[in-house]
């Protein structure tokens, strides 16, 4: 265990000086049952992760909202609110869970590992949390702060914050896009799994985004997204869509201009 938590350590950038905080932040309710049942025990006196994940939630939204705050000083309570619900939601904490492979170090009762818990989104999204606590305790915001810079916001903050600026349905690509084709009435968006990759703690999925127009014609590709999950992969797909369309719009808006303004010369 300890080799195991010094690797989760260096990923999390902070070495505790409480070990145990860490070790009952990665430990599910359903390991402190089996342990309690094979020692007779109170389940409650081994101590799991939902306390942390409780403390966590508070602490991660604090530190968004903080970063925010500092970061755009240009928005108002609405728009801060909506940009921290996406950097915060079970999706992208799960996404982030991944990325750091923290399924690798929960601790599941034996029942649970079989069944494939240690990949579930909600399980990954709700340890991160409770790994967030587990800093917190041990030293304070200083540590939560930097991971929080590190992985929580970054790319993820950058992209919403543009979301924001062009008025598209925030975090939800695939609303977006169904929304723009509609208003064009260019189609109907559908998605399709072209391929799986990785192990099962690190599934990748291909999923390509395509237009359906008339019954029977053709569907038409637009674009690709890759993801831990289909879901993921689907709105990936459905962003890079909507970049294209955009990119589209804007050269044919630009080449309109030229064209107007060579026929003004003429």
């Amino acid at each position: 265990m300890e080799a195991t938590l010094s690797e989760l350590e260096a990923v999390l950038g902070h070495r505790f000086l409480n070990p145990q905080l860490l070790v009952n932040a990665l430990t599910h309710r359903s390991l402190a049952n089996q342990l309690a049942h094979e020692n007779g025990v109170d389940g409650a006196d081994l101590g799991d992760n939902e306390r942390l994940e409780f403390l966590g939630d508070a602490v991660l939204n604090l530190v968004v909202a903080e970063a925010l705050f500092a970061a755009h000083p240009e928005w108002q309570e609405g728009e801060l609110t909506r940009v921290r619900a996406q950097l915060v939601s079970r999706n992208h904490m799960a996404n982030i869970a991944v990325s750091i492979g923290l399924g690798r170090y929960l601790r599941l009762s034996r029942g649970e590992d079989r069944s494939g818990l240690r990949n579930k989104s909600t399980v990954l999204s709700n340890t991160m949390e409770a790994v967030m606590g587990a800093l917190f305790l041990d030293a304070g915001l200083d540590p939560v702060r930097t991971f929080v810079r590190s992985r929580v916001m970054g790319e993820a903050a950058e992209q919403l914050a543009e979301e924001l600026r062009s008025g598209a349905a925030l975090g939800n690509y695939k609303s977006a896009l169904q929304e723009r084709l509609q208003a064009t009435r260019a189609g109907t968006p559908v998605y399709q799994v072209k391929s799986e990759s990785g192990p099962d703690h690190r599934k990748r999925f291909l999923v390509e985004v395509r237009i359906k127009t008339d019954p029977g014609e053709p569907e038409k590709p637009l674009a690709c997204g890759q993801g831990s999950t289909k879901k993921h992969a689907e709105q990936d797909a459905a962003r890079r869509a909507l970049v294209l369309l955009t990119a589209a719009e804007d050269a044919t808006a630009a080449d309109s201009g030229a064209n107007g303004q060579e026929h003004t010369r003429q």
